[in-house]
């Protein structure tokens, strides 16, 4: 007994305290940052070397849903781009989504989220997960945001197993035609009134497999998104704290 005791304590707090100011990695690549207005020449460059499609040449901004965090573009154009280590990037306004010079970051919308959500689901969210062709790095973030480090469940945040026990499902991964039909029965089970959160730049955007023919993503045509969470891979404290600011807003930490 004494032995395992030393073994804890050494490991000391598994835990992180602070959701709302939790420390990363400088390495980590979060929330780009437009330092300055491209040169002539530098816009078109800059477009045309992403892999995604996410930049945009004019008016110039860099999409954070089709953002796969590569950082060519800063290598490409040093003092242009710059990546820091920001995990709060969730919105639920696409607009806010397009990073610019002197824009505004990335922040839920209050006046986008539907009444019933902060109502409803303020102090308890069931969630079922479909990945729908993902590549299991956005699964693995997920199921790491349950873990004992950031522990979501103590703001009474779950993934649950079947989809009739859900108050919404989080979809990571472009959307393939083999899961079309999965991914809708999956939503038609869930109970009214539902949410949907794309996590990823892949559920988001597509990624780089957008313009394939296996890709189905009519399913977004149809439903509204209540929550997009970018990344490639999303971090847990990414989708932790979106999820936060959308059922109990911009305050709970």
């Amino acid at each position: 007994m004494r032995r395992v005791i030393r073994i804890v304590r050494s490991h000391g707090k598994q835990f992180v305290p602070d959701l709302r100011r939790a420390q990363v990695s400088p390495l980590f690549r979060g929330l780009p940052v437009v330092e300055r207005e491209p040169l002539a020449g530098e816009a078109d460059l800059l477009a045309d070397l992403c892999p995604t499609g996410a930049i945009n040449a004019a008016p110039f901004g860099l999409n954070l849903g089709k953002c796969v965090f590569c950082r060519e573009c800063e290598f490409a154009c040093p003092g242009v781009v710059r990546f820091t280590n920001d995990y709060r990037i969730a919105s639920n306004d696409p607009n806010r989504l397009v990073i610019t010079h002197k824009g505004p970051s990335p922040t839920v919308n209050d006046t986008l989220v539907r009444p019933e959500v902060r109502r409803l689901f303020r102090r308890s969210l069931k969630l079922r997960q479909v990945s729908a062709a993902g590549d299991n790095s956005g699964e693995m973030e997920l199921n790491a945001a349950g873990n004992v480090n950031f522990d979501m469940g103590r703001y009474g945040i779950e993934f649950v197993a079947s989809p009739r026990h859900a108050d919404g499902m989080v979809i990571t991964g472009p959307i393939s035609v083999n899961m079309a039909e999965a991914l809708q029965i999956c939503y038609d089970a869930i109970p009214e009134p539902k949410i949907i959160i794309l996590v990823g730049s892949e559920a988001i955007g597509g990624g780089l497999y957008r313009k394939s023919p296996v890709v189905d993503r009519t399913f977004l045509d149809r439903y509204p998104v209540d929550l997009f969470v970018p990344g490639n891979p999303a971090h847990p404290l990414t989708f932790i704290n979106g999820v936060m600011d959308l059922i109990r807003g911009d305050g709970w930490g």
